[in-house]
């Protein structure tokens, strides 16, 4: 029979974690005996530990999640769900509504509130699950009075800026800047791509207009059209929030921005580039829920995997992603680097800049102010024994040459080219001056892929496919070939794609690869030498993913030559 755990009290809690010392948990536990409080709230009260901190340690306490509205832009469906006077009433917040679900998120001081909870779940219907998490009391009053009363939807706050006046003094103010429309309707707009699942947001003056475009699935899409006063504004609210110099519009600036968007953190990467019409801004969307994918639902074949894992076996050497910017390397990579990690290796990464923070393994961002670049870094990094280390990206001779000096050291090294193909790793690497003989040897394999968007499964269309398509195809005459189409419904947005799916090329290297290489054979020689052991080029994987009807044959088509198939 097991013993049930007893629960950690508050007090030892905040002791072990080397937040209070006991000096101070006994003054409180003094003070908590005169005033009869609850012991989290005497502590913030005498000031011995601030109420972010005690929020996190009285979620780790029970079991909890927790969050910091500080930085949470709320759902404008959420809110609407719940009125002001019920949200005042039991102390609470909604944050997001997923209405595919049907769960509503609300942030509380107490989660353990059965009547608030019951009250809240009576007023919107049973049918919608309600999941609390807990928050500082003073930051669900702050945040009521902030987002409550104000228009929070797109077309709402469009309709109000048409009607009223900008005050950009608001903009950069730290009070009661939501009754400025503008500063909400940066909210709006970054909510609403996190939720359309944008990896990029493009804000682009023209000469009489404001163009906003999300890229979605890899395209991308108009989303709105704003009149050319309100730039000025906009990226105003932008560049503070990212930190950047708003009297610097002629040169351009790099930023970040961290917010908790529809119920998840999401970091955005913000560039601003000065053009003949004025700043043009672009958000990259870096969301950690999206952005390590585990190893096997990359979607490959069971050969494809098992070559990988192969590659990775090895105790060293290096290994390339390739593929054009927006292909997915910096995933493939992170996974590749998850399904390594345990306590046993040292895992050492050097990016520009660092996308997506992973546990138990050392990033570092190059910084050319302090000449921190590639190949410094690398040099600094191997002085601090890692077992496997990650080059974001080889762009000159220097870092080529510094990775592969890492690899011939016996280290692991993970790094990206921007190349076409696998094959086609070879003669850039020559190109920017890495002798062959190096390279032989030392490469492990060569990753290369294509992002491809997938079609909606809702309401994909079949077809039968014509004589041109069943070339490409490699089908004969007679065998049976059905295609599917997109269509466009609700659940796709009328788009007919939802979701993407990389396409994939293994080229593992081995000794009669290494010797053409050495030898500087022709590209056609490595071509047919690398099919006779078993390579499968990136048109093989995008047919078998049209066969099956995960995509259609135009968007192979799209990122993936074809042609040759057809001659």
């Amino acid at each position: 029979m097991t013993q049930e755990k007893k629960p950690v009290r508050l007090g030892d809690l905040l002791i072990d974690k080397g937040l209070i010392s006991q000096d101070q948990l006994r003054i409180a536990l003094m003070e908590q005996k005169k005033q009869n409080q609850p012991l989290g709230k005497i502590l913030v009260q005498i000031g011995f530990i601030s109420e972010a901190v005690m929020r996190d340690a009285l979620g780790d306490q029970l079991g909890q999640e927790s969050v910091d509205l500080t930085k949470v832009v709320p759902d404008s469906e959420a809110i609407r769900l719940v009125p002001t006077d019920h949200a005042r009433r039991y102390h609470l917040l909604p944050i997001t509504f997923d209405p595919e679900t049907k769960q509503l998120t609300v942030a509380m001081a107490d989660t353990f509130n059965v009547v608030a909870l019951d009250q809240t779940a009576a007023l919107i219907g049973h049918e919608v699950e309600i999941k609390p998490m807990l928050a500082a009391e003073s930051e669900i009053e702050a945040a009521i009075d902030q987002f409550y009363g104000h228009e929070l939807s797109v077309e709402g706050i469009l309709h109000e800026l048409d009607t009223g006046e900008i005050d950009y003094r608001s903009l950069r103010a730290d009070s009661d800047e939501y009754s400025q429309p503008l500063v909400r309707l940066v909210d709006a707009l970054l909510m609403d791509a996190v939720k359309q699942g944008a990896s990029d947001i493009h804000f682009e003056p023209e000469d009489g207009f404001l163009r906003v475009r999300y890229r979605i699935d890899g395209v991308l899409m108009q989303i709105q059209t704003l009149h050319r006063n309100y730039w000025s504004g906009i990226a105003v609210r932008l560049k503070v929030m990212s930190e950047m110099d708003i009297a610097e519009t002629r040169a351009p600036q790099d930023g970040r921005i961290s917010l908790s968007l529809a119920g998840k953190s999401v970091d955005f990467r913000v560039a601003s580039q000065p053009t003949t019409h004025g700043e043009n801004i672009v958000l990259r969307v870096l969301d950690r829920e999206k952005g390590i994918v585990a190893l096997e639902k990359l979607g490959l074949t069971d050969d494809t995997m098992t070559v990988l894992k192969l590659m990775m076996a090895r105790p060293e050497g290096i290994i390339m992603v390739t593929g054009p910017t927006g292909s997915g390397k910096t995933t493939t990579l992170y996974s590749m680097l998850a399904h390594m990690s345990n306590e046993s290796v040292n895992i050492m990464t050097l990016e520009d800049p660092v996308e997506y923070p992973m546990a138990m393994i050392r990033q570092t961002s190059v910084n050319e102010a302090v000449k921190l670049d590639f190949a410094n870094g690398i040099r600094s990094m191997m002085r601090q024994d890692p077992d496997i280390i990650l080059v974001g990206e080889i762009r000159d001779e220097d870092t080529a040459s510094m990775a592969l000096r890492a690899a011939m050291t016996g280290h692991q090294v993970f790094t990206t080219l921007h190349t076409n193909s696998a094959l086609g790793s070879i003669p850039r690497l020559l190109d920017i001056g890495v002798k062959p003989d190096i390279m032989a040897g030392n490469i492990i394999g060569v990753v290369a892929q294509r992002l491809v968007r997938r079609l909606c499964p809702q309401c994909k269309q079949p077809k039968e496919a014509d004589e041109l398509e069943r070339r490409l195809l490699g089908v004969g005459p007679d065998e049976p070939a059905t295609l599917f189409r997109p269509q466009g419904c609700p659940h796709c947005n009328q788009r007919g794609y939802k979701g993407r799916l990389a396409l994939m090329e293994v080229l593992k290297m081995d000794k009669v690869l290494d010797e053409l290489v050495a030898r500087r054979a022709s590209s056609r020689e490595l071509y047919d030498c690398a099919l006779a052991r078993g390579f499968q080029p990136l048109a093989d994987d995008g047919i078998r993913y049209v066969l099956q009807g995960a995509t259609s044959l135009d968007e192979v088509t799209r990122v993936v030559d074809l042609t040759d198939r057809v001659l």
